[in-house]
């Protein structure tokens, strides 16, 4: 995967670094290389994304408790 950032008219090399790592942090590039930069084990990857796994379930379930409550109130 290769990003590719094109300067701007007179954009400054600040704000074209700016811009680049916004694009390199929506594509999770950033991410991405800071879980590669260690060994994890099988376990502890299953772990991780078990806890992953749990934590977006708990959002799902947080987010449908509030639209009843919502719903409770408007009646």
């Amino acid at each position: 995967m290769t990003i590719r950032v094109k300067s701007r008219g007179n954009e400054t090399l600040e704000q074209l670094l700016r811009r680049f790592k916004k694009i390199c942090e929506k594509e999770g590039l950033t991410k991405d290389i800071k879980r590669h930069s260690f060994y994890e084990k099988p376990s502890e990857l299953r772990r991780r994304k078990l806890r992953q796994a749990q934590k977006k379930e708990m959002k799902a379930r947080l987010k449908n408790v509030k639209k009843l409550q919502v719903a409770r109130r408007r009646l």
